[in-house]
């Protein structure tokens, strides 16, 4: 029988901070709301003792009408699965991603995009003006940039429009390089953004160039394959590093995945570390081998699985502050709801106690640690 102590001592100090440093994020928003002492105990474990991580956010859309989604988030701060629950919203297209945490649906008549930490907030605005099936979009500056991706019928294979905040309107810009028209889709190019420029590289020669919506060019080209051994490549921001993951060998007899830091002036290439052997295989897939994969990145973690199925396992990788890579693999908790027809879409995002805090007062979002 349990023995109730009433003078039993309050929990307070290093030894309470070190208790919440174990509690899932999630579970923080409420013990934050205790008291002041036990919100400045959660504030201080939070900055002391175990930071916040970058969540793996997988959206897993089902393919026939309402095409409703459902959301499971991986918190690598308390290694738990989270289902994030979410108010339904207008499905227009086939939900999409774009580097890191921008979400989009394309229809010939809408384009609903989502750009901020959780995706709370919508956009709904008119199509651009050239109708496009597979084009890249990135979100740079404040405004979203769609390019190639046209349909056979359309003039320009490579026209780009920027669309307007400011007065909510779709702007034309010079077209991207002629040397891209027979890869110009997201297909066969990944894509990084920052603050004033979006990268956009060849998936599998490395041709590289820049646009700049300020001034609506392209900068270029740049060759980003320090290895000429690489047959496929990804690239990302983490830390406003621009980093690019290469894949060694040919897609039926990968030699190894490796990582590199990218100088965005002049584009030369410093290696960071590679896959270990075993955790290759996580992401090779039964059908294809190894021939592309898919990767998120936020913060200083990036997570990888295979691109062309659901993942049974996720491999993660964090860029130490000391230069070092640490890896490690997971598994999928999505991997076993539903159907495999079912569209599966990835996102990553910094997420601190006060994106959960706002999450769920805005919109009564609801998280359910697994």
């Amino acid at each position: 029988m349990a023995i109730i102590l009433e003078d039993e001592a309050p929990i307070h100090g290093d030894v309470l901070e070190t208790i919440l440093s174990h509690v899932p994020l999630v579970d923080l928003v409420p013990s934050s709301c205790v008291s002041k002492s036990w919100n400045r105990a959660v504030a201080s474990s939070l900055k002391c003792f175990n930071k916040p991580k970058p969540w793996l956010i997988i959206h897993t859309q089902c393919t026939r009408s309402p095409y409703d989604i459902s959301v499971r988030g991986y918190d690598p701060r308390s290694n738990v699965w989270v289902d994030m629950s979410r108010p339904s919203i207008k499905y227009i297209s086939a939900l999409r991603s774009s580097h890191s945490n921008l979400l989009y649906m394309l229809s010939p008549s809408k384009l609903s995009f989502s750009h901020d930490v959780m995706n709370l907030t919508w956009h709904h605005v008119d199509a651009p003006r050239v109708w496009r099936t597979d084009p890249i979009v990135g979100y740079v500056g404040g405004s979203i940039v769609i390019a190639g991706g046209t349909c056979d019928f359309e003039d320009d294979p490579l026209a780009v429009e920027i669309y307007n905040n400011e007065t909510n309107t779709w702007e034309t810009s010079e077209s991207m390089p002629a040397i891209l028209k027979d890869s110009a889709a997201s297909t066969w190019l990944s894509i990084a953004a920052t603050g004033d420029k979006l990268v956009v590289a060849e998936k599998f020669t490395g041709v590289t160039y820049c646009f700049h919506p300020k001034t609506k060019n392209w900068s270029g080209p740049y060759e980003l394959k320090p290895d000429p051994r690489i047959f496929h490549s990804i690239i990302g921001f983490a830390n406003n590093r621009l980093i690019l993951i290469g894949m060694i060998g040919e897609s039926e007899n990968v030699a190894g995945v490796k990582i590199w830091k990218v100088n965005t002036e002049n584009f030369e290439c410093e290696e960071l570390g590679e896959m270990p052997a075993a955790l290759i295989q996580k992401v090779k897939s039964e059908t294809y081998g190894v021939s592309s994969i898919s990767v998120c990145l936020a913060g200083n973690y990036a997570y990888m699985s295979k691109s062309s199925e659901m993942a049974e396992e996720i491999v993660g990788c964090e860029f130490g502050n000391d230069g070092e890579l640490r890896w490690w693999s997971m598994k999928n908790d999505a991997a076993g709801d539903g159907n495999r027809s079912q569209r599966v879409v990835f996102s990553c995002s910094v997420i601190g106690l006060g994106d959960l805090q706002r999450a769920m007062l805005s919109e009564n979002r609801k998280f359910t640690v697994l």
